[in-house]
């Protein structure tokens, strides 16, 4: 039952990814270190509550889950668990554990880690954003609400074995349980670290932290007591904070750096796309991204849904593609184009100022409103954000860029009432697993809209999460097309609420020094994230 329901739910994806698949170009070394860079800082390392592009490829390296991807694909496999059943009618997983895991501890793996691990996702004093991804496990409502601690849902009969029992089918469970939030720690770790288990982070995964230097440096390696032989290849790497992404492209060119993690300024891509070795240095290639503002619909004059409508029309994306170097397209819908789903009918708000302007004045606001846009602080995303700034004051709002370190802006976005708009750039979202209803529950959806959730426009609509769920609830394959066309529907209606003005779809362009292995190896995971795991280098 599971194997046909992937067939049909992620086909297309499949598709869409195939040119970030790895190769059999050559084959991976034990052995080698390698040098990572960003500009800004980590902000931690706990599994419950990291949820940005950066941290979130370490996060995956330091901890196991019991799913994971076949390489180069986005069909989820076992990983933590040696096993697993699914009852017909998709309301009871079972789960049966490697027997042997231990955390970076000593302390061997149990089921019962699986079970807290969770429930502490999901528990609202962690205050993380990823509880709405278990919503269907049994006991859920009661946990998040405050009524009890535990999920009623999670059955542990002996040490080897998890058995999840869900209030609805879920058809997309597997993934979920291979995504960070899903990460399984100890109790104990946790409790002596005493709040900042995001700095002291214990799991079982491929690389273990041996050094973090705030502001300076994090230091990962190998874990040579991870249950999977051989895996990972490189014996450790360095991941250098603090540094501007043209330093390090030219660090990177000198053969100092491995990865510029912050990808390619688009001031120096077409000069290194033809230089002679730019070919072995690019890393590029779709992605299911889309790149957003976020309209605050707690925030006046953003409660009222005809100024969120205009300030979609007063957008020009074909300028801001520009600025990208063509590595982007306009957007139209949440949605990006790969993601099955997708709306090809759809147009969406045109770019039309005029129009702009007279719903503006329709809306109560003829002179237009003074306002504050957020934006990340590294290139291109401030001048992104200009841009933005000046289609607005075309149409009469006079909003004030705040660029900030990503952090910063994490943090505004997830605080009720402190961020009016966000340029979502260099933080937009990648989806965390091929699904179309990743694009709905963290960042759209009623249960995203909390503190230190990813929900920044903070809207809440009670009919789409009845009709979400509803949709996530066809897991008979039978019904895949109906399920994936309910979720279309869904994203398409939102617009009609305009919470969010789409911008692009853009493209993943890294560069990686001559010493890596094949290109293939760097992004081999449907998110698009660093995968430690795969990286090899020459010998």
């Amino acid at each position: 039952m599971f194997k046909r329901w992937l067939r049909h739910t992620t086909m297309a994806t499949m598709v869409a990814l195939a040119p970030f698949a790895a190769t059999a170009q050559e084959t991976p070394k034990q052995g080698g270190d390698i040098v990572v860079t960003y500009k800004d800082d980590i902000t931690t390392l706990d599994p419950a509550i990291g949820y940005d592009w950066v941290n979130w490829s370490m996060i995956k390296s330091l901890y196991s889950r019991l799913m994971d991807y076949e390489p180069g694909t986005p069909n989820p496999i076992p990983s933590l668990a040696e096993s697993f059943t699914v009852s017909p009618d998709g309301l009871t997983y079972t789960f049966k554990l490697h027997k042997g895991v231990k955390f970076s501890n000593g302390r061997e793996v149990v089921a019962s880690d699986v079970k807290y691990s969770i429930e502490r996702a999901v528990n609202p004093k962690t205050q993380g954003p990823g509880a709405g991804f278990f919503g269907a496990i049994q006991g859920f409502e009661d946990e998040t609400g405050g009524k009890a601690e535990t999920l009623s849902g999670i059955e542990t009969p002996d040490e080897n074995t998890v058995i999840f029992h869900l209030s609805r089918p879920d058809a997309t469970f597997l993934h979920v349980l291979a995504i960070n939030f899903a990460s399984v720690v100890p109790k104990e770790a946790v409790e002596a670290a005493g709040g900042d288990f995001g700095k002291k982070p214990i799991g079982s995964g491929t690389f273990i932290l041996k050094d973090w230097t705030i502001g300076q440096q994090l230091v990962f390696e190998r874990n040579k007591d991870y249950f999977v032989k051989g895996v990972p290849y490189i014996d450790s790497f360095k991941v250098e904070v603090g540094q501007e992404p043209l330093v390090a492209l030219l660090r990177l060119q000198k053969g100092e750096v491995d990865i510029a993690g912050d990808g390619i300024p688009p001031a120096k891509f077409i000069e290194i796309k033809n230089s002679a070795d730019g070919a072995q240095m690019i890393v590029d290639g779709e992605q299911l991204h889309t790149g957003y503002i976020t309209l605050n619909t707690k925030v006046k004059p953003f409660d009222n849904v005809k100024v969120r409508q205009a300030i979609n029309m007063a957008i020009n994306k074909e300028r801001i593609t520009r600025i990208l170097n063509g590595r982007a397209t306009p957007a139209d819908q949440p949605l990006p184009p790969l993601m099955p789903g997708y709306d090809k009918s759809f147009t969406g708000y045109a770019y039309d100022a005029a129009k702009a302007k007279a719903l503006l004045a329709e809306a109560g606001f003829p002179d237009g409103f003074e306002t504050v846009l957020y934006s990340t602080n590294t290139d291109p995303q401030p001048r992104i954000a200009q841009a933005i700034q000046q289609d607005l004051a075309a149409v009469g709002v006079k909003a004030e860029v705040r660029a900030l370190a990503q952090a910063n802006v994490i943090s505004a976005g997830g605080t009720e009432g402190e961020a009016p708009m966000i340029w979502s750039g260099g933080m937009a979202w990648i989806a965390d697993f091929p699904d179309p209803s990743n694009f709905y529950g963290p960042i759209l959806g009623c249960a995203g809209a909390v503190q230190g959730g990813w929900n920044w426009s903070w809207y809440c609509n009670a009919d789409l999460d009845k009709r979400a769920v509803a949709a996530d609830s066809m897991s008979d394959p039978a019904k895949s097309a109906e399920r994936i066309a309910a979720w279309g529907k869904i994203f398409t209606d939102i617009m009609a609420d305009a919470p969010w003005v789409p911008v692009i779809n853009e493209r993943r362009v890294v560069a990686k020094s001559l010493r890596m292995g094949g290109a293939d190896n760097i992004y081999i995971d449907p998110t698009r994230v660093i995968n430690y795991d795969a990286i090899h280098v020459k010998q």
